[in-house]
């Protein structure tokens, strides 16, 4: 008792400090509000909310009724309960997920300045969403209330930012940041695709900020800074990303004081000149990107004294002559890319000797000459190889076998005219990718199992039955070889298998047989080209199955019968080719709203063109030549919007014929007659517009309608009955290269309008039966007169029959008849002048004459009455003779009257 008692005064105080630490402590360890969030940081974050659009609820937990600490995306200090971190990133930015959920997710609205006030806050990530502005809903003199981010110039309160990200908000303008530069403590910039192109200053503001270590500023629409910005202070600055802008200028200087820097991207811009010697004295530098500019020269030297240098790309640019021996010293390199230059040299073993790191390396599209001993185990295990159009071969070459990490391979055009060795095809069954093309490479496939995600075996002399699929394959590529048999056995070999494919080309071989009808297997397919074979019988109704089929070529066999309805069901087919078979029935008129070429060419088609093609809004190609098809031109072709927009309609991503898999892409190609020839268009065939709808038994007239198809560039109506007159409208085909109406019953003149063509150059108007001159004009002058043959009554340069003979005999028939015409005006002139002066001269003679006037009204008055006794003796001469000798009395009284006024007027 006495020691309780004597200890008490320490024991009950340090009861307390145990009690009270232990309760701190289990607030901290379970997030007990009591001590967390403040009430004017909870204000701050509710009053950032209400200028949010969420449309999917992210900040539903962001109530009043709940402690900020816990709201999603925020973070607290756990002892002070300060807010430190505000991380609402949109989680799907930068994945290739759903574009719908990536979409749905993003935050919209304006970002609100009150977030200053988060005096602690030091991480800040807006990323991925879609702002479109900056609102101030607090007072500050000092902070803008301008949505586009003047923004504060003395204000301190966020100098504890260290992270700030805002890229990805597309819609985000900003005109100014100068705000940026406040925040002294920033480490962490990341502005990627925020429209900065009205900013002039961003490096000056950038170099303002001594803490800076990291700085992203990609496709920002950023320009060339000014030249005598050139010291820069950036020693801090170890990241620098400045891809996919506008720059044009060489390499500014201020890069040079980077010191410390260690990753450089400056792809995608259109820097040019020569790459500087400097770049070599930035030691530190491990990652470099200059892909995708303009650089020309050599590749400096003192790029080998990078000796941290890991990642060095350098692809699509005009470099020339041979890699530096330096390149080749550099211990730590793992990514070696100068494709698609135009260097030069001789690759040796001896170069890859010290590159034992090496994981990637492309030296493709250059001149290469790779030569290695037949027995070269390589120091390196590659991830990546591409050999494309250098210099391989001509022997396969065997060290591939040693590298056990690939997954692509691409030696295409390399020159290897040589037998695929037996163990290539079990090498290559874990290669994801592997393109061999434009080769000479042979062998007999029959038995091999292409195991592949990406297979491109094209332009070769492979043999034999087609290779089976394996089910893992997404794109398949044999065309161009020498292939035959049928291609049932591989396509239906495993029923119960469900294939990835979405691109098969078998086109250019000799496979043979009718189609098998179990394509219900291949529902991935979206491009299937079949053409040049030798394949018949009819398109089986299983295709209809192929529902996301955006392309199919049956170009160049031996089909027959009708196209199945079944094929309605593939909504998003773009492209159809079924040109040179033997096909027949009526069109179909159920084709789908999307497609873009319909080549029906050199078929048994009849009947008439359905009006329904006037529904596909994006056809660019519509070839029915050579059918028999009757009736007349649909005189609605104009709603085929993609023939008539002027402005630049469509070319999206959305709407392109292409395909890209991997690393590559898969160009449509059509084989299209324009301008008299037949030509293959692949690049530039999403830019093709045209209508051939010759050799068919059509007729009527062209209708005017067609005319308006203004982006129209090539039109063939020739070999038909057309009849009629070519409108004046056609002169509103501005875009118009070739047209061919020739071998029909045209008449008329041609229209003057067709001079203002001027883009037209092939003309055949050839056995119609145009008249009259050929108007004048640049292009109309400088065909062949071949393109006017069979014209008797056409005339004019350049057809040797002169039109001179013709205008003057129809200028003297003019000029006599405006000869005659001008006499008789004269004459009618004169005589109405004479009229009126002889009638007002009578007239005024009367009115100032008193006794004239008597005179000539009593002389109307006789001859009056003379006129109606004549009349009276007419009627009775043969009634009364007294009567009459009475009245004859009368008349000769009126007659002597009549004598006498005529004597009064003539004296």
């Amino acid at each position: 008792m006495i020691m309780t008692s004597s200890t008490s005064p320490f024991v009950l105080p340090f009861l307390w400090f145990l009690f009270a630490a232990t309760t701190f402590n289990y607030g901290i360890c379970n997030g007990d509000p009591k001590f967390l969030c403040k009430e004017e940081e909870q204000q701050v974050l509710l009053l950032f909310k209400k200028s949010v659009i969420d449309r999917s609820n992210r900040l539903s937990s962001w109530s009043a009724q709940k402690d900020c600490c816990t709201w999603n995306g925020v973070h607290c200090y756990n002892i002070t309960g300060r807010v430190i971190k505000l991380d609402l990133h949109n989680p799907y930015y930068l994945d290739d997920g759903s574009y719908s959920s990536r979409e749905m997710i993003r935050l919209k609205g304006k970002i609100d300045l009150s977030l200053l006030k988060l005096k602690f806050l030091n991480y800040l990530d807006l990323s991925g969403n879609d702002f479109d502005g900056i609102r101030n809903s607090f007072e500050d003199s000092h902070i803008s209330g301008s949505v586009n981010l003047t923004g504060p110039q003395h204000n301190n309160n966020m100098s504890n930012l260290h992270y700030l990200d805002l890229a990805g908000n597309n819609n985000l303008h900003v005109e100014n940041l100068r705000w940026v530069s406040r925040f002294s403590s920033l480490k962490h910039l990341k502005l990627d695709a925020i429209n900065l192109h009205q900013e002039t200053h961003w490096l000056q503001y950038m170099a303002m900020i001594p803490s800076l270590s990291e700085l992203h500023m990609c496709a920002c629409q950023l320009d060339n800074t000014s030249p005598s910005f050139v010291h820069a202070n950036f020693t801090s600055l170890r990241f620098l990303a400045l891809s996919y802008n506008n720059f044009s200028s060489e390499l500014p200087n201020w890069l040079f004081n980077l010191s410390n820097l260690n990753h450089l991207d400056l792809s995608e811009n259109r820097f040019t000149g020569l790459l500087p010697e400097w770049l070599g004295e930035l030691k530190y530098l491990e990652y470099v990107d200059l892909s995708n500019n303009s650089f020309s020269g050599p590749i400096p030297e003192t790029l080998g004294n990078l000796s941290s240098l890991k990642i060095l790309n350098l692809h699509i640019n005009k470099l020339n002559g041979t890699l530096p021996e330096s390149l080749w010293q550099l211990p730590e390199l793992m990514v070696l890319s100068v494709a698609q230059n135009s260097l030069t040299g001789v690759v040796s073993e001896v170069n890859f000797s010290r590159l034992s790191t090496l994981k990637i390396l492309d030296m493709s599209a250059n001149s290469f000459i790779i030569d290695v001993n037949s027995h070269w185990i390589p120091p390196f295990q590659l991830q990546v190889i591409s050999f494309s159009s250098c210099k391989l071969g001509p022997k396969f070459p065997a060290w591939l076998q040693t590298q056990k990490s690939l997954y692509y391979l691409d030696i295409s055009k390399s020159g290897i005219a040589d037998a695929a060795p037996n163990w290539f095809w079990k090498f290559v069954a874990c290669v994801k990718h592997i393109k061999l093309s434009e080769n000479s490479i042979s062998g007999d496939l029959s038995n091999v199992l292409l195991n592949s995600s990406c297979t491109d075996l094209s332009s070769n002399h492979f043999r034999g039955r087609l290779p089976h699929i394996s089910s893992h394959i997404t794109a398949l590529n044999v065309a161009n070889n020498s292939f035959s048999g049928p291609i049932s056995h591989s396509i239906c070999s495993m029923m119960n298998t469900e294939y990835n494919l979405e691109l098969m080309d078998l086109s250019n071989n000799n496979f043979s047989g009718e189609l098998p009808d179990c394509w219900m297997h291949w529902q991935s397919l979206l491009h299937l080209n079949l053409g040049s074979n030798i394949l018949s019988g009819k398109i089986p109704n299983s295709m209809g199955s192929l529902s996301r089929l955006q392309s199919l070529h049956l170009a160049n066999n031996c089909f027959s019968g009708d196209i199945p309805r079944s094929l309605q069901n593939c909504k998003d087919l773009k492209l159809i080719d079924l040109r040179v078979n033997q096909f027949s029935g009526n069109i179909p008129n159920w084709m789908g709203e999307w497609t873009k070429a319909l080549q029906l060419r050199s078929n048994k088609f009849s009947g008439n063109i359905p009006p329904q093609i006037c529904q596909l809004s994006s056809l660019i190609v519509l070839d029915l030549a050579n059918n028999s098809l009757s009736g007349s031109i649909p005189k609605c072709l104009n709603n085929i919007s993609a023939m008539v927009a002027t402005d630049n309609w469509h070319n999206s991503d959305s709407d392109s014929l292409d395909y890209n898999y991997d690393y590559q892409l898969y160009l449509e190609n059509l084989m299209l007659n324009t301008k008299g020839r037949e030509s293959e268009y692949k690049k530039n065939l999403k830019y093709v517009r045209m209508v051939d709808l010759s050799s068919n038994n059509l007729s009527g007239s062209i209708p005017t309608e067609i005319f308006l198809l203004a982006r129209l560039q090539s039109l063939n109506l020739s070999q038909n009955h057309l009849t009629g007159k070519i409108s004046q409208d056609i002169g509103a085909m501005k875009s118009l290269e070739s047209l061919d109406l020739s071998r029909n019953h045209l008449f008329g003149d041609i229209p003057q309008s067709m001079s203002n063509l001027s883009f037209l150059n092939h003309l055949d108007l050839s056995y119609n039966n145009f008249s009259g001159k050929i108007p004048l004009g640049t292009q109309l002058q400088s065909f062949d007169a071949v393109s006017y043959i069979g014209n008797p009554q056409l005339c004019g340069d350049p057809l040797p029959k002169n039109c001179k003979v013709e205008e003057e005999s129809l200028n003297r028939t003019r000029i006599g008849k405006n000869e005659d015409d001008s006499e008789n005006s004269s004459f009618y002139m004169g005589m109405g002048v004479g009229f009126a002066v002889g009638f007002w001269v009578i007239c005024g003679v009367l009115f100032f004459n008193r006794t004239w006037r008597h005179a000539y009204f009593r002389f109307l008055d006789d001859i009056n009455d003379w006129v109606y006794v004549t009349t009276v003796l007419k009627v009775l001469e043969c009634t009364s003779g007294a009567l009459v000798h009475v009245l004859q009395g009368q008349k000769e009284s009126l007659e002597l009257g009549k004598g006498t006024i005529l004597d009064l007027i003539s004296s």
